[in-house]
C-alpha cells in the first residue's frame, strides 16, 4: 500500500478554505520524552456509534484548510542527556505534535475515553436504494508490519467511486442562499426551508426533511428534484459526513445543479482525503469524535486485517457490486472486543497477518498483473530468500494461481 500524505492538504486548497474553518491546535509545545507502542501510533478501539443524538453541527463537510507546521521548543537538557526520543528520533522537533497526539497519553497509560462515532448509516439505509428512474442521474497508520493507509485503489474496490476527475469549488453559504438552493434546487417552499435551516441554525437541513422531501418528489415524479434530495442526503451523511448526528449542509447542492456532471467529480479521492483529514482529528488526545467515510474505514480494516477485526461475510454478495457490500456489521460484533484487546491484537501483528491482495477475486485482472511484478520481484532477488517478506509474497501468488485454477476448472 502506498501512502498519500499531503494530499488533504493540496485538495483541502481547493475545496476546504471556503468553508470558513480555522484550526486552532497550538504548535509549539515540547514533545515528551517517551516513544509510543505500534498501537499507540494509531487511534484504535471499540467505538459507539451515535445515530440521532444532537450535537453541535460543524460548517466543515469536506476538508480542512492547510495549517503550517511550527517546530517545538527543545528543552536544554545537558550535556550528558541525549535528545528525542529513547530508541527513536534524535531530533524531538520533527515531532512536533507529540504532546497532543493521543499515543502520548496511551503510552503514558492514561485512561483514554473511547472515541463516539458520527455516523449515519441507518439514515441511508431507512432512505433506501434510488428508485429506477433517477438512478442514470445520478495518512497513515503505523503499525509493526510497517506504514500503511487506505489508498485511492482501496476507494475503488470498496465503494466503486470515481477517483479521476473534477474537483468542485464550494464558496462560503449564507444561510439566506441555502433556502434560495433549496427552492431552486429541490422544489419546496420557501416558508418551509425557511423553517428547516432556522431549526438547525445554519445552512444545514436534517436528513429526515430529506427522506421525506425524497418521497415526495418520487411520488410527483419529479425525477431531476428526487435525484438531488437523494444525492444530497448521500454526500451529507455518508461520504462527507461532519460531527454533527442530525445536519447535512445544503452547500453539496451546489455541485449538483447539473446532474448529468456529477460523474465528473473525482467524489471517491475528495471522500478518502475528508475521512483522512478527520482522522488526524481523532489523533489529538482531546478530541472525543470521529466522523468523515466511516464505511470506508470499517470495510478497509475488515479486507486487509481480519485477525484484528471479525466481520460477517453476506452469502449472497456477488463480484459485481462494490466490495464493501460483502460485510455485514453488527453492535453487537462490534463490541466484542475491548479496547485493550484491539491495542493486544495490533501489538502482536506480523506481515503474514496481513491480507496484502484482498480484491483478487473481485478484480482478477489486476490481480493477475500484481503476481507477474512479484514475481518479477522475486526473479531480480531483489527480496532475499528465506526472509519473510519473500514468504509471504510467494503465498500470495500460489494464493492467486490456485484461484485462478479453481475459476478454470468451474
Amino acid at each position: 500500500m502506498v501512502r498519500i500524505r499531503g494530499l488533504g492538504r493540496a485538495l483541502g486548497r481547493i475545496i476546504g478554505r471556503a468553508l470558513g474553518r480555522e484550526d486552532s491546535h497550538d504548535s509549539d509545545d515540547a514533545p515528551q520524552r517517551r516513544r509510543p507502542t505500534a498501537s499507540a501510533r494509531r487511534q484504535q478501539g471499540v467505538v459507539t456509534v451515535a445515530e440521532d443524538e444532537p450535537v453541535v453541527p460543524v460548517d466543515d463537510p469536506v476538508v480542512a484548510a492547510d495549517k503550517p507546521m511550527v517546530a517545538a521548543n527543545v528543552h536544554d537538557t545537558g550535556a550528558d542527556e541525549p535528545e528525542g526520543f529513547p530508541g527513536g528520533l534524535s531530533d524531538p522537533s520533527v515531532l512536533t505534535k507529540y504532546v497532543e497526539h493521543v499515543a502520548a497519553s496511551v503510552w503514558s497509560e492514561e485512561e483514554q475515553p473511547e472515541l463516539k462515532l458520527s455516523f449515519h448509516g441507518r439514515k441511508v439505509q431507512k432512505l433506501g436504494r434510488p428508485v429506477p428512474a433517477i438512478e442514470g442521474e445520478t495518512s497513515s497508520f503505523y503499525l509493526p508490519v510497517g506504514e500503511v493507509t487506505i489508498t485511492l485503489d482501496d476507494v475503488t474496490s470498496l465503494r466503486h467511486l470515481p477517483i479521476a476527475g473534477a474537483f468542485h469549488t464550494f464558496q462560503p453559504l449564507h444561510i439566506d442562499e441555502a433556502v434560495l438552493m433549496l427552492v431552486d434546487l429541490l422544489l419546496v417552499l420557501g416558508e418551509a426551508a425557511r423553517a428547516k435551516t432556522t431549526h438547525c441554525h445554519g445552512p444545514y437541513v436534517r436528513p429526515s426533511w430529506l427522506r421525506d422531501i425524497y418521497q415526495r418528489k418520487c411520488q410527483a415524479r419529479h425525477w431531476t428534484a428526487a435525484a438531488r434530495a437523494y444525492l444530497l442526503h448521500l454526500l451529507g451523511c455518508i461520504l462527507f459526513a461532519n460531527k454533527s448526528a442530525t445536519h447535512v449542509h445544503v452547500v453539496f447542492l451546489d455541485a449538483l445543479r447539473d446532474l448529468s456532471q456529477i460523474g465528473m467529480f473525482a467524489l471517491g479521492a475528495t471522500a478518502l482525503v475528508h475521512m483522512y483529514d478527520h482522522l488526524n482529528d481523532a489523533c489529538i488526545s482531546t478530541n472525543r469524535q470521529l466522523t468523515g467515510y466511516i464505511i470506508l474505514l470499517q470495510c478497509w480494516i475488515y479486507e486487509h486485517f481480519s485477525s484484528v477485526a471479525e466481520c460477517i461475510a453476506d452469502p449472497n454478495y456477488d463480484e459485481v457490486s462494490p466490495r464493501a457490500c460483502w460485510w455485514i456489521a453488527t453492535k453487537a460484533i462490534v463490541k466484542t472486543k475491548s479496547t485493550a484487546t484491539y491495542r493486544q491484537c495490533l501489538d502482536q501483528l506480523r506481515i503474514p497477518d496481513v491480507y496484502w491482495m484482498p480484491y483478487g477475486k473481485h478484480r482478477p485482472e489486476a490481480c493477475h498483473a500484481i503476481v507477474e511484478r512479484l514475481e518479477r520481484l522475486l526473479n531480480l532477488r531483489i527480496v532475499t530468500e528465506g526472509t519473510e517478506t519473500y514468504e509471504v509474497m510467494e503465498d500470495c501468488i500460489r494464493i492467486v494461481r490456485s484461484r485462478h485454477r479453481q475459476r478454470t476448472n468451474q
